[in-house]
């Protein structure tokens, strides 16, 4: 049977963490931390560098586990070697039909509404969806057709969206501390944080960059193709981790050294670019977040098609034979990348349908791109707590310690999800007046949708006759 080739370097395992991470979120949620805190500057720097610290603690343990387990799909293999092979399969299930689909299909959504912005159309407009449908089936098409070719889109599209982040972080700094702005945002606050407090105001920012930092999991998917892996993948869960964090520190700094706290909470960092780089600031961010946003596309894309492949090579889920397939002029899971596209295409129709319309599923309208993290990082933490009971040869520091950071983290995350979509009713526009609860129906559908998975897990055996 043929095999999958180690084809990548670490520059490209590097690039899948920053990739992956860094969309659109990095230039628009500065305005939503400043929000929060009410432009205290020193606090959502503060919510930045703690979040970034949950999600390096998280990447240190993978990245540990990464150093003793190599098999075909980092995370899962993680997953299996620890809980099992059925917690192994029930977690690849899930990343392949629900977290990394559901992600995939909002970044062609987002690239394609960023794009439009050039244009002038609105974001739910017929022109924005078919490019957004576009953009999916050709990141699709790159990776199916050429995996080195998609690999090297990620190197670049990863340069080049960390060139206007660090041109704001520096510029914007030095621009910043020449005419005042930058130390008058820093010692004055414009108003009273959410919630009346500091502690909460910190919270509040804090949840706001969860979201921003999401993404980085998808590097260990190429876990089987890429040079060295158990040196290479840790080196890039690390690496780009504080790559991410000090790209969005930063810039976040250098934002505040391009306009007032004030006028960035009301009309947010395109201003700073506007005061900055002049006219030409507004749209050069423009194409720059659409080129973000194609590189995290296709660093998703790289995860998506990846993913029945995971399972079929175990002997699992439906049609594994079909699955398991490998193409051998481009050495891609052709078969697992079709099926990819097609939920990616299903959970883009559902997005639209539950989030850029009056709502088409009633009660079971959610962001199925920001939600999946209330089970994603749900999935980690009992991995965690076995290698910690089976790890008994290791030291304190890394059977302990950083396990039980990394459940914290995990748990903290859950718990930002929850808090920001909420798990109780209330009332929304959208749902004309009516309650919604979101969290509670994202849960009945994944809950759904794992159990689609048991009852597919293992494959019926064939019919003595047809062999």
């Amino acid at each position: 049977m043929e095999q999958l080739k180690q084809k990548y370097g670490l520059p490209t395992a590097i690039c899948m963490v920053v990739g992956t991470v860094i969309g659109s979120g990095v230039f628009f949620k500065a305005q939503n931390v400043l929000s929060a805190t009410g432009g205290n500057m020193p606090v959502g720097i503060a919510a930045w560098v703690i979040t970034g610290l949950l999600m390096i603690i998280c990447s240190l343990q993978f990245a540990v586990m990464a150093s003793k387990y190599e098999k075909v799909s980092g995370v899962v293999d993680y997953a299996e070697a620890t809980c099992g092979k059925a917690y192994g399969y029930h977690l690849a299930w899930f990343l392949v039909n629900v977290y990394y689909p559901g992600m995939t299909s909002v970044l062609a959504w987002v690239s394609a509404r960023y794009f439009g912005v050039l244009f002038n159309w609105n974001m739910t407009s017929p022109e924005v969806m078919v490019l957004a449908g576009f953009f999916l089936v050709t990141s699709y098409t790159m990776n199916a057709l050429s995996p080195k070719l998609a690999g090297k889109f990620q190197i670049s599209a990863t340069v080049i969206k960390l060139i206007p982040i660090f041109l704001m972080a520096i510029v914007g700094t030095v621009v910043g501390l020449s005419n005042g702005t930058l130390s008058g945002n820093f010692t004055s606050v414009v108003s009273e944080a959410v919630g009346g407090s500091q502690s909460s105001g910190l919270f509040a920012a804090i949840v706001a960059t969860v979201f921003a930092y999401e993404g980085w999991i998808v590097a260990t998917s190429i876990n089987a193709e890429l040079k060295n892996p158990k040196k290479n993948l840790p080196i890039a869960l690390i690496v780009g981790s504080l790559i991410v964090v000090c790209a969005y520190v930063f810039y976040f700094i250098g934002v505040a050294g391009g306009a007032t706290s004030e006028v960035l909470i009301r009309e947010g960092a395109p201003t700073a670019f506007r005061n900055i780089f002049g006219s030409v600031g507004g749209a050069l961010l423009n194409i720059c977040i659409v080129v973000s946003c194609l590189g995290t596309l296709n660093g998703l894309m790289l995860g998506v098609t990846r993913g029945m492949y995971a399972i079929a090579v175990r002997g699992e889920g439906p049609i594994p034979e079909t699955f398991v397939q490998i193409d051998k002029a481009t050495n891609m899971t052709t078969n697992s990348s079709v099926w990819g596209l097609f939920v990616s295409g299903a959970w883009l129709l559902y997005f639209y349908g539950a989030n850029l319309t009056s709502g088409w599923f009633g009660l079971f309208n959610f962001d199925s791109s920001e939600l999946p993290i209330v089970t994603i990082y749900a999935f980690y933490i009992p991995i965690f707590i076995v290698w910690m009971i089976k790890e008994k040869d290791r030291g304190v520091l890394t059977r302990f310690i950083l396990p039980i950071a990394s459940i914290l983290s995990c748990a903290f995350m859950v718990f930002a999800a929850v808090y920001a979509h909420g798990i109780t009713p209330y009332l929304t526009a959208k749902a004309n007046g009516k309650f919604s609860f979101p969290v509670l129906f994202y849960l009945i559908v994944f809950a759904v949708i794992m159990v689609i998975g048991e009852l597919l897990r293992r494959p019926k055996p064939k019919n003595k006759k047809e062999d």
